[in-house]
């Protein structure tokens, strides 16, 4: 099953959590990777380091700050001119905030919606015009299971998961001719750091310990109560490459353990 060996496949805040370990099963299925995100640069340049060593692929890191479209557009640019082209997009940078939206910092609500929803459209829009000069491409939007139901106190996080799921259908209705596709993937609770930020103010704000707030959060939404594995992610979003999923798109994938279910 061809999926993508000798590839170029860039994935949006993967220096971490779900997009490191898109990154990671990427670079081992044969693709050349772009990597892109946030951290101490000497662990991500380890990081890199690692991947390329054991996945004897190249292996990038492009800087970008995501909440700037310039920055987004720039980042899909110099993609194209270190590796010539642009196969695969993985828009999976996201940050959170949480507070009702009475209380909801006008800054922290921009913030969100600009790196979470506007910056897909930005590399999107770059990424398609190669896509579609060489007619081939799969982009992947990592939405959420709040891409598909609501919870309270997250205004800027469901209304950008919404909108990415949106921005997943036009973008696979408008290249639905071609062998360009575009899916979104909907998971639950994952253990990332953005996750575990959660968990820790919850512990704190409820007085409990770190194990009892992750056992709680968790199994508020899913049936299953354990967490999403990002490399099963991984593996879902490399299905969706392959030759068997090319006539998969416009589509939101949930693997939440049951949530969306209910």
């Amino acid at each position: 099953m061809n999926t993508v060996e000798n590839k170029v496949a860039l994935v949006t805040g993967s220096t971490s959590g779900i997009g490191l370990a898109i990154a990671r099963r990427f670079a081992l299925a044969g693709a050349e990777v772009v990597m892109n995100g946030f951290g101490n640069p000497a662990e991500i340049e380890q990081t890199r380091e690692a991947i390329a060593e054991q996945s004897k692929t190249r292996v990038h890191f492009v800087p970008a700050d995501l909440s700037k479209g310039s920055d987004a557009q720039m980042l899909v640019k110099q993609t194209i001119a270190i590796c010539g082209r642009i196969d695969v997009l993985v828009n999976n940078a996201g940050i959170q905030h949480v507070a009702p939206v009475p209380e909801f910092p006008d800054e922290r609500w921009d913030a969100v919606i600009a790196i979470n929803l506007s910056s897909a459209f930005h590399t999107s829009k770059i990424a398609l015009a190669d896509m579609q000069l060489r007619g081939w491409g799969r982009i992947i939007n990592i939405a959420s299971a709040h891409g598909l139901v609501a919870s309270a106190n997250k205004s800027a996080y469901v209304a950008a998961k919404h909108g990415i799921v949106g921005l997943t259908k036009v973008s696979a209705l408008e290249n639905a001719r071609s062998n360009i596709t575009c899916n979104a993937i909907c998971p639950g609770w994952v253990d990332t750091p953005l996750v575990r930020k959660q968990i820790e103010a919850r512990a704190v704000a409820q007085s409990m310990t770190v194990d009892a707030a992750t056992k709680q959060l968790v199994g508020e939404k899913q049936p299953s109560e354990r967490f999403v594995s990002p490399e099963h992610l991984a593996e879902l979003a490399l299905f969706l490459c392959s030759e068997a999923g090319g006539s998969v798109t416009g589509s939101a994938y949930s693997m939440d353990g049951g949530w969306t279910a209910q």
